[in-house]
């Protein structure tokens, strides 16, 4: 069971995530290095005996990022996500072992969040815009002709070929929401291997972490009102594990008054309303990534109970109107 200790009255926060580290004179140390890499903000964190090693450690962490970003990138015209966009409705692409299996858990994912998490949304054609001023809404013909091509099951599979066919002309696969959780989960794997006892990998909000900070204590992670940042509302340890949040804070539109998300429910063409952000729980971080954008998409009631019907997996979801919810077996308690 995670426990949270409320900081201050929740009323309309949103949820942010806040490294709390702490460096203390113990044999080894905490080392960290922040750099753009997917295109987003990454902090890898080890613990280790010097700089010298931690920079060794980082660079590994660092390569195998580059790496699966040759893989899974959509902007590469070399990478095998590129293949399969430009032959859509052509003909089925046989990719690496490892890609095949992202893209088959990535349907997986679809199929229990009902096609709200769909990797066929890169499909999508850009009719709003997420700068926060009132929108003008496309024509119903417009909204609908933008998803015309999505469908995560137009995503044919050959498991013995390990390959993939996009049924339609002009569909296109991207792991936008899936990818960076993906690349923590591996960059910490190769850590580990390397025989790193703990760290984190922060992929611009999507972290995973293993062990423990040098004295022994758990990595922290902070939920804090992203108008008062030096006010959390909650803390909680988080042991060898992953969290992730969702958040439409910073890209919005608003429709007759209403605040809608930057996440648009790609089974309607619609941007989300009546959710704040959501915070998911899970063992790895690409499960944590997708989930998030999929409970983001659902509506309050069916996502808080399709995480409770899934094990290990927990999450916070704050509403529009300030109220917020949990999965069963999260408990906020009182100061």
């Amino acid at each position: 069971m995670n426990t949270f200790r409320k900081q201050r009255p929740f009323t309309g926060l949103m949820l942010v995530l806040l490294l709390l580290t702490s460096i203390e004179s113990f044999s080894q140390s905490v080392f960290n290095r922040t750099l753009k890499l997917m295109g987003s903000r990454f902090n890898i964190t080890v613990v280790a005996d010097n700089q010298s090693e931690a920079d060794q450690y980082i660079d590994i962490a660092v390569a195998e990022i580059k790496r699966i970003e040759r893989l899974i990138s959509s902007w590469d015209p070399d990478s095998q996500t590129s293949s399969i966009n430009v032959n859509a409705g052509i003909r089925p692409i046989a990719v690496d072992k490892e890609l095949y299996q992202l893209i088959e858990r990535s349907i997986n994912i679809s199929k229990l969040t009902d096609g709200a998490f769909d990797i066929s949304y890169a499909s999508m054609d850009r009719i709003w815009s997420f700068d926060g001023s009132e929108a003008n809404v496309p024509e119903p013909e417009v909204i609908a002709s933008s998803i015309d091509k999505i469908g995560f099951d137009q995503i044919i599979l050959d498991t013995d070929e390990k390959s993939i066919f996009l049924a339609q002309k002009g569909m296109k696969i991207g792991f936008g929401a899936i990818g960076k959780g993906y690349a923590a989960d591996k960059a910490k794997s190769v850590l580990i291997n390397a025989g790193v006892e703990a760290g984190i990998i922060n992929a611009s909000g999507d972290m995973n972490t293993w062990g423990t900070q040098p004295d022994g204590s758990p990595w922290q992670v902070a939920i804090i009102n992203p108008f008062d940042k030096t006010k959390p509302f909650a803390s909680l340890p988080i042991h060898h594990g992953a969290v992730v949040t969702s958040g439409n804070y910073e890209k919005y539109l608003t429709i007759d008054g209403e605040r809608h998300a930057h996440i648009i429910d790609p089974r309607s063409g619609w941007p989300v309303k009546g959710i704040l952000s959501v915070t998911i729980f899970a063992p790895k971080a690409e499960l944590a990534d997708a989930l998030a954008t999929g409970v983001f998409v659902m509506d309050l009631e069916s996502g808080l109970d399709r995480i409770n019907q899934l094990p290990e997996i927990e999450c916070i979801i704050v509403d529009d109107k300030g109220h917020l919810h949990t999965s069963d077996h999260i408990q906020i308690t009182a100061p």
